[in-house]
């Protein structure tokens, strides 16, 4: 969700005013899952890198954070939405991770959209993290080195429960993923776009979608093979 700086800059603005008007496409992004039956959406709200910004900024955008959890979740929860965090919350001030938890057990039953906000999170942290895991594991006598492999560390990352990303939307005009989801991301389709955060659109978000569909997706094999169907009895 890039560009709420930027976007407020142009305007003469502090770019907490752009960070305010990025909310607004969050709800936007909610509400167009919501309409088109996509089950999983995943937030880069803010990076492990993102505390090394100005302490001016943190601090207004831990305020809109807390202030979103305490607006918003009720109502993502009537809607059906379950929201989770992935990152290292430890890092946030007691009343966000107590916001956080309280989001979480409040909406874990929801099945129609599962939102998961990257919060404090970083792609080489995430893995790093499982990697600890599975040599805690080694070291447990739970595991063999030998028995380590892609599903063992797929298990351990983050959103392992949940089905890979299809699609990666990068708003800003950057054209790259920024130490995000960098395990999760091997496949998924990337789009980019200039379009800056607080001015998404449904119909940005619609490009997005019909661009994918235009895509042959082989993961790592042929047209052909792609192409064949996979019952021979159906030929």
């Amino acid at each position: 969700m890039d560009g709420n700086g930027r976007w407020a800059e142009r305007r003469k603005r502090p770019r907490v005013i752009g960070h305010r008007a990025g909310a607004r496409s969050v709800n936007l992004c909610i509400d167009f899952c919501l309409d088109h039956g996509i089950e999983a959406l995943t937030l880069f709200a803010f990076s492990s890198e993102n505390w090394g910004r100005p302490e001016e900024e943190v601090g207004a955008l831990m305020k809109l954070f807390l202030n979103a959890l305490e607006r918003e979740v009720e109502e993502l929860g009537r809607r059906g939405v379950r929201i989770r965090f992935i990152g290292e919350r430890e890092r946030f001030a007691p009343a966000i991770q107590d916001k956080m938890a309280a989001a979480e057990a409040s909406t874990r039953s929801n099945r129609r959209l599962t939102l998961s906000i990257a919060a404090s999170y970083g792609g080489r942290q995430d893995i790093a993290a499982a990697a600890r895991a599975l040599a805690q594991d080694v070291a447990d006598g739970k595991l063999r080195p030998q028995d380590i492999d892609e599903a063992a560390m797929a298990a351990r990352v983050a959103l392992a429960d949940l089905p890979l990303p299809d699609l990666f939307i990068r708003t800003g005009g950057d054209h790259r993923i920024s130490n995000f989801l960098l395990w999760q991301l091997a496949y998924t389709e990337l789009w980019f776009t200039e379009t800056l955060w607080p001015e998404l659109d449904a119909a940005t978000l619609r490009r997005a979608l019909d661009d994918y569909a235009q895509r042959e997706r082989r993961f790592g094999l042929t047209g052909a093979q792609v192409a064949a169907p996979s019952d021979p009895s159906a030929e």
